[in-house]
C-alpha cells in the first residue's frame, strides 16, 4: 500500500492502527514479539488486540562511526549478525572501526536484555506465529534480524508488521518473513520519526512497565461476548447484537438507515472489521417492526437521533461497556442521526463515521454543535451525496474530514469498496476514540 502523508500521534495511536491490520492472527497459536525499546509500545497495542503474550527481541543497530542514526547493520540475541555492505561501503567504515562499533553494541545488547528478561526464559516460540512488532522499518537490518532471531527459535510462521516503512521494505524483507504487514508506505521517506507527531525515546521504565502489565494479563481463551440484547430507549424495546472483543479499547454503535437494520450485511461486515480491531460494537434496530412500515419514520431523524442517544448513553452502566469511549457510526438517514447523537452527548462521544450518509439532515444547528471529530465517507459514483456531503461539511465546526471511495456507488457494493471503508473507518475510530488534539483537515482523495 502506498501512502502519502501518514502520521501517527505516537506510538501507542501507530500499535492501535497497526493492530486493526492483524486481526486475521488473533489466537492462542500467536505470540508477538517487540524490538525494544522503540516497538514495545506499539507491540503491546498489538498483543492486547490479539489477546497474545507479549515478549522481546533485543537488537541493536550498527550505527555507521561518524553518522550513528544510518545503520550498517545489526546484532541480536542468540549471535545474530546482519551486515549492509552496502552502508559500510558509502560510510567508509573499515574493519576496525566496524568491530569497535559491534563490540560496544554487543555489551548493550546484553545490559539491556538482562535488564528487561531478568532470569525469565525466552518465549516458547516453536510451532507457533510469530508477530515481529517494531515502530518502523528504515534500512530493514534490525527487522531482518530479529526475524532470523524468531525462526532460529522455531517460529512456524514469522509476521513482520510495523507502522511505516519505506515503498521498497518487501522487497528487502520478503526473503525472512512470510507475511508483511505496514499501516503505511510514504513517499518520500527519510527516517521513521518524520511521520510520529511525538517520537520521544522510549525508556527502560517504560519498557519494563510494559512487559509487566502485559505479564499480569495474560492472554484469554474466553471468545468475545457477542449476544443479543433487548434495550429500552424512549418507552419502545429495541434489539440489538451486542460484540465485545477481549480487552477492547472502544464502543462503537451503529445506526442504521432507509428502514435497514442490525442485519444489515455492509454494516455487520464494518463491524466485523472493527471487531478484530479491538473495538466492540453495539449493531441495533432504532424502529420497531410496527414502526418500519411507516416510511416516515425512516426519515424521522428526530426520532431515530433521540432512540440512538437513549441507547448510547446506557452503555456506560453496562458491565461490558462501561469505560469504554464511544464512537458513532451512521449509514444513509443514521448519519445524521449519529450527528444529532454526538450533539446531545458532546465530549461522551468520541468520534464519528458517516458512511454514503445524509448527514445534511442533521440540520445547521445541530451541525454546530457537533464537537467529536467525523469522518464522512462517500462514493465517487454517488455525485448528488458528495455535494450533500460537503455542503453538511461545511456546517461542522469540529474536526472533520471527506474522504472520496474510488469506484464507488451509493452502497458501495463494488469489489474491494466495503473492505477499504472499513479499513478508513477503523482507523479513524482507533486514533480518535482517545484524546486528539489533530484539526480539521481538508478534502481528501483516497488514492
Amino acid at each position: 500500500m502506498h501512502v502519502t502523508g501518514t502520521h501517527f500521534t505516537d506510538r501507542t495511536d501507530a500499535g492501535r492502527r497497526l493492530a486493526a491490520r492483524l486481526g486475521h492472527l488473533g489466537g492462542p497459536g500467536t505470540v508477538v514479539v517487540a524490538l525494544p525499546r522503540g516497538g514495545v509500545p506499539v507491540a503491546a497495542e498489538v498483543a492486547r488486540a490479539l489477546g497474545a503474550p507479549l515478549d522481546i527481541c533485543v537488537i541493536r543497530k550498527l550505527g555507521a562511526p561518524r553518522q550513528p542514526e544510518l545503520g550498517m547493520g545489526a546484532i541480536g540475541e542468540d549471535g545474530v549478525r546482519v551486515l549492509n555492505q552496502q552502508v559500510i561501503r558509502l560510510a567508509g567504515a573499515g574493519e576496525a572501526e566496524l568491530a569497535e562499533v559491534e563490540r560496544r553494541e554487543r555489551a548493550e545488547l546484553e545490559r539491556r536484555a538482562r535488564r528487561y528478561r531478568g532470569d525469565r526464559p525466552p518465549a516458547d516460540l516453536r510451532g507457533r506465529t510469530v508477530v515481529v512488532v517494531d515502530d518502523g522499518v528504515a534500512t530493514g537490518s534490525t527487522a531482518r534480524a530479529a526475524c532470523r532471531i524468531v525462526r532460529a527459535r522455531g517460529a512456524a510462521r514469522v509476521v513482520l508488521a510495523v507502522p511505516v516503512a519505506p515503498v521498497d521494505w518487501t522487497e528487502r524483507l520478503a526473503d525472512v518473513a512470510d507475511e508483511l504487514v505496514c499501516v503505511g508506505t510514504p513517499s518520500p521517506f527519510f527516517a521513521i520519526g518524520e511521520f510520529y507527531r511525538d517520537f520521544s525515546q522510549t525508556g527502560d521504565e517504560e519498557v519494563l512497565r510494559l512487559l509487566a502489565e502485559a505479564r499480569a494479563a495474560p492472554a484469554t481463551a474466553d471468545g468475545p461476548v457477542d449476544r443479543e440484547l433487548v434495550l429500552p430507549a424512549a418507552g419502545v424495546r429495541l434489539t440489538g447484537r451486542l460484540t465485545v472483543p477481549a480487552g477492547a479499547r472502544g464502543i462503537v454503535v451503529f445506526a442504521h438507515g432507509s428502514g435497514s437494520g442490525r442485519r444489515s450485511p455492509r454494516n455487520r461486515h464494518v463491524a466485523g472489521h472493527l471487531n478484530r480491531s479491538g473495538l466492540a460494537t453495539l449493531l441495533f434496530d432504532l424502529l420497531t417492526e410496527d414502526e418500519e412500515a411507516d416510511r416516515r419514520n425512516v426519515f424521522d431523524v428526530g426520532l431515530l437521533g433521540a432512540r440512538l442517544t437513549a441507547v448510547a448513553g446506557r452503555l456506560a452502566a453496562r458491565p461490558e461497556t462501561g469505560g469504554l469511549p464511544l464512537g458513532l457510526f451512521g449509514a444513509s438517514t443514521g448519519a445524521a442521526a449519529a450527528l444529532h447523537t454526538a450533539a446531545a452527548l458532546g465530549p461522551a462521544v468520541g468520534a464519528v463515521v458517516s458512511r454514503g450518509g445524509r448527514p445534511d439532515l442533521a440540520g445547521p444547528v445541530v451541525l454546530g454543535r457537533v464537537s467529536a471529530p467525523t469522518l464522512l465517507l462517500v462514493g465517487a459514483l454517488d455525485g448528488m451525496v458528495i455535494d450533500l456531503n460537503r455542503r453538511a461539511r461545511a456546517g461542522l465546526h469540529c474536526e472533520s474530514e471527506l474522504t472520496v471511495v474510488p469506484r464507488a456507488g451509493h452502497l458501495f457494493e463494488e469489489p474491494g469498496t466495503l473492505d477499504l471503508v472499513a479499513e478508513l473507518a477503523g482507523d479513524w475510530f482507533l486514533r480518535h476514540l482517545t484524546a486528539s488534539d489533530a484539526a480539521t483537515g481538508p478534502v481528501r482523495q483516497t488514492p
